[in-house]
């Protein structure tokens, strides 16, 4: 029986940017940044987001790739009066690979940029994976594991040293318009943590993974981590924006395979985003891709790594709103209600 499902995530990125808007120690420099919250951002958009499974062979350049059934989303969405909200669909000829009789998936991120300071939410539910056939050398078919489920949440939060001069986010959602070059280094921590589980083992069974092979895994990881953010302004309306922090997260990592081992330590792992577009008054078109690598604790033969990415390219049109609008949507908008002017 095909079963028609429909993933709507929705994204409603509240307090933070409000809070530091209000705080005249968190403004930018109106040299560099030109901001205002009364411009209605209006976007489509095409993403992927995934969370994988890396599995290390231990001595070896092997490794086992689980990936989730997910494809290419189309979505809309708005950015207004410090409030952002995204919705993607999945649109079926964007979904070649896409096993339609598996259960569904739930990935919800959000980020948040606003002056000085940097926070991304991750909150991801997946069922069901594969490797792909090219990544096996056992087998000519994909390996398909509909009952395996992952859990992954993650907070990431930093400080901007010159982010009165920097905004991330004119390079994500286009609610400001970075004027000039800028630069910045940050401070922050971040802490991740999750699960994994199948019906058995969830590596396809060889010689190769006797001694990494699992049913069920779960971890935490937390610590600080330190990096640079950069936006380069060219051609008057074209910017690339790249942003890269390490990271050295103490932690655990649990694993079993008819006993369960438990591993503490530390571990480093990084954090890449990039962003590059044209950016104006009226229109924008810009493309983004994160990606958050999450090396596990090693213990024993177990070296893994659960990596996070999402893909993006926007197209932007820009509305100034009548007064009318304004003052209607200031009564129904969360930000004020949950922080009061």
């Amino acid at each position: 029986m095909l079963r028609v499902k429909v993933f709507i995530t929705l994204f409603i990125l509240i307090s933070c940017n409000q809070a530091f808007a209000q705080n005249p120690k968190f403004q930018y420099d109106s040299s560099f940044v030109e901001s205002s919250q009364d411009i209605f951002v209006s976007r489509l958009f095409f993403s992927r987001k995934y969370t994988r499974l890396v599995a290390q062979v231990p001595e070896s350049n092997e490794r086992y790739t689980l990936v989730p059934n997910t494809g290419l989303k189309m979505g809309i969405g708005f950015t207004y009066q410090n409030l952002t909200i995204n919705a993607s669909f999945p649109i079926s000829f964007l979904y070649p690979d896409k096993i339609r009789d598996w259960p569904g998936n739930l990935d919800l991120q959000s980020h948040i940029y606003a002056p000085k300071v940097i926070v991304d939410f991750f909150g991801q539910f997946y069922n069901g994976y594969k490797i792909k056939a090219e990544n096996l050398s056992f087998s000519d078919e994909d390996y398909l594991r509909k009952d395996l489920r992952q859990i992954s949440l993650g907070l990431n939060m930093n400080y901007l040293f010159f982010g009165d001069k920097l905004s991330i986010a004119a390079a994500w959602n286009q609610s400001s318009i970075q004027k000039k070059s800028a630069y910045s280094p940050f401070i922050g921590f971040e802490g991740y943590g999750g699960n994994m589980r199948g019906d058995s083992l969830l590596l396809p069974s060889n010689p190769e993974t006797d001694l990494i092979n699992f049913d069920r895994a779960s971890y935490f990881m937390a610590g600080p981590n330190a990096g640079m953010a950069g936006t380069l302004v060219f051609w008057r309306n074209f910017y690339l924006t790249g942003v890269a922090s390490l990271n050295m997260s103490g932690g655990y990592t649990k694993w079993r395979n008819e006993e369960e081992f438990k591993k503490w330590g530390v571990a480093p792992t990084y954090y890449l985003r990039g962003f590059f577009g044209y950016n104006r008054p009226r229109v924008s078109i810009t493309t983004s891709y994160i990606y958050k690598n999450l090396n596990l604790i090693k213990g024993g033969p177990y070296d893994q790594a659960v990596n996070t990415g999402d893909y993006r390219i926007n197209f932007i049109y820009k509305i100034n709103p009548g007064k009318s609008f304004k003052q209607k949507f200031n009564k129904v908008n969360p930000v004020r209600i949950l922080i009061k002017d």
